[in-house]
């Protein structure tokens, strides 16, 4: 239990960031996983018509600091290596 104003302060921002990187976190997992299964189903304009949505998600979780620019980049990066192998 956190005594003092500024622990209790602390607690409360922790809270409201928790919830914003779920909700980052939840939308980057969701589309990974939708473009997934259209990589798997051999549906390669589908899966290039949801790449954007994919790359947003992405994008905002890494500028809201809630995954790395790395770990950014390396997803976006595999996902793209998928779709290129299942176009040619």
């Amino acid at each position: 239990m956190a005594y003092t104003k500024n622990a209790k302060k602390a607690n409360r921002v922790n809270k409201h960031r928790r919830v914003f990187n779920a909700r980052h976190k939840k939308a980057v997992k969701d589309t990974v996983k939708a473009t997934t299964k259209l990589i798997a189903a051999k549906k390669p304009a589908d899966a290039e018509k949801s790449l954007p949505a994919l790359y947003k998600a992405i994008d905002k979780a890494a500028k809201h600091g809630t995954i790395k620019k790395n770990t950014a980049a390396r997803m976006k990066s595999r996902i793209t290596k998928r779709l290129q192998a299942t176009v040619k």
